[in-house]
């Protein structure tokens, strides 16, 4: 898996600059949107490079049961509904029992809205928490 590393510091309005490579290599372009997913626990930010507007960008958080093929189950769901996940989190909470995902999805392509695709997810017979919103733009 290759990787570019670059040290950078925040400037005093909160700002990074991504180095030039770094952007080369990505395809990050002046106007592109980013998606940051900041993950507390683990004092880490995932960037991740969005092609469209951020209005058609969604949030989801899930709760679900911990079994062979869940995660799956919740990833075609969004698939045959032509809904790209564009970075995700997921993680056990309880081996066995429950696990959790942050997804972050763009709907710009998708045959559904958010609101339809979040009552799809909650008929899942393995979700026991759907909540999802709108991605927020700075």
């Amino acid at each position: 898996m290759p990787r570019i590393s670059a040290l950078v510091k925040i400037d005093s309005k909160g700002r990074i600059t991504i180095p030039q490579p770094i952007r080369e290599a990505l395809g990050l372009e002046t106007g592109m949107y980013v998606v940051l997913l900041a993950d507390i626990d683990r004092g880490e930010i995932l960037v991740s490079p969005v092609a469209t507007s951020s209005k058609h960008v969604y949030e989801f958080e899930l709760e679900f049961r911990d079994e062979p093929g869940a995660l799956a189950k919740i990833a075609n769901l969004f698939a045959s509904n032509k809904a790209d996940i564009i970075a995700s989190k997921c993680a056990s909470i309880m081996r066995g029992e429950t696990a959790g995902c942050t997804l972050i999805v763009d709907f710009s392509n998708a045959s559904k809205n958010a609101d339809e695709v979040a009552k799809e997810l909650e008929k899942l017979d393995i979700t026991n928490i759907v909540k999802y919103r709108r991605f927020e733009t700075y």
